[in-house]
């Protein structure tokens, strides 16, 4: 079976690596020939994450997906990360639903709130509805948590299937280390995340009066963390489950406001499946994710971020530990490239059908 790729990113993009290129090994391993065309470069990454100018790569990518787009014969699946092209109306993807093309539309994050909640009336106007047509077209949604799925459902999709975004248990395990160190609090993400953490800044020098504790943004970027006790680690692929494998405790703050609503979970789900506990908002997917606890904790308010923290801190390692397997067992089952690979290539089929 061939399949062509529409990808948001390419290799260096966190959605569409883990949503879709992690599963190409096994894909292959089917019988699934993937080819893949990404919308915005790794340099287009960097230049954004760089603060710096990425009108030319955004230029580049459209005029290639454009051309791209004239091949889609030559497949037997399209899947869409997202959709095909940004901040235009859905007609590239009723082209393909009108020409009989069958595609698959994949969502990890309430990208219909970008246009339905924009601060612009004309964009409200004209592309508050895009994303419902994208599903409407679409042979399948594939849908990160309920959340989303819901919204396909209201939009008219024909079929839907969840496939929360997952980790590789190959790569993310376990590795603990009992030895006398300072505890580690950590976080993963890129730059324009790190202001989740804002809130919890106060919460964390609270902490460091009381205790030794460190804290660690892995993906952040020091300047954006000037005035906290937050060190700021460089992120890359090579290296991430090393660093996570190094936290003691793993958190998620989270604003709750629909685009919040619609995020899937992924920073809990690394630190779960390398066994480390974890603290989390009570937003979305969270609640799904965490059984209180059991394998993590919800915290709502500064105040209970502190009073979570200080007690994961005082229980020591063995007690912070069993919490962590609890987390790898959940992440194990149901949030694993090996668990969820076979439902993706039941959709791929389904589709082709």
């Amino acid at each position: 079976m061939k399949v062509l790729l529409f990808s948001r990113y390419g290799s260096q993009g966190a959605s569409s690596r883990v949503r879709y290129l992690q599963y190409l090994t096994y894909l292959r391993e089917k019988d699934v020939d993937v080819t893949i065309t990404p919308l915005f470069s790794n340099r287009y990454l960097a230049a954004l994450y760089g603060g710096e100018s990425r009108w030319v790569e955004a230029i580049k990518g459209y005029a290639k997906r454009f051309y791209t787009l004239f091949s889609v014969f030559r497949y037997d699946v399209v899947i869409v990360e997202k959709e095909l092209f940004p901040f235009c109306p859905a007609v590239a993807e009723w082209l393909l639903y009108a020409m009989g093309v069958p595609y698959i539309v994949d969502y990890d994050d309430a990208l219909f709130h970008r246009y339905d909640c924009h601060t612009r009336a004309l964009v409200r106007t004209v592309l508050g509805r895009k994303i419902d047509r994208v599903m409407r077209y679409s042979k399948v949604v594939v849908a990160g948590n309920e959340y989303l799925a819901e919204r396909a459902r209201r939009a008219g999709a024909q079929k839907i299937e969840i496939i929360p975004t997952v980790v590789d248990m190959e790569r993310y395990k376990p590795d603990y280390q009992e030895v006398d160190k300072v505890p580690v609090i950590g976080w993963i993400g890129t730059p324009k995340t790190t202001r989740y953490l804002k809130p919890l800044w106060s919460v964390f020098e609270a902490l460091q009066k009381e205790m030794p504790v460190r804290f660690v943004a892995v993906g952040g970027r020091a300047e954006d963390l000037v005035g906290s006790p937050i060190e700021a680690w460089p992120w890359s692929e090579m290296t991430e489950v090393d660093f996570i494998q190094k936290f003691d405790i793993g958190i998620m703050p989270l604003e709750d406001s629909p685009w919040e609503k619609g995020k899937c979970g992924y920073k809990l789900i690394q630190y779960m499946a390398c066994g480390v506990p974890v603290v989390a908002s009570p937003v979305g997917v969270n609640c799904n994710i965490i059984d209180p606890g059991v394998n993590g904790f919800l915290a709502n308010s500064p105040v209970e971020w502190k009073a979570i923290l200080h007690g994961l801190l005082q229980k020591g390692f063995s007690a912070r530990r069993a919490i962590g397997l609890a987390g790898h067992k959940r992440a194990n089952e149901q949030y694993s490239l090996q668990s969820q690979a076979p439902r993706l290539l039941s959709v791929i089929h389904m589709a082709k059908h």
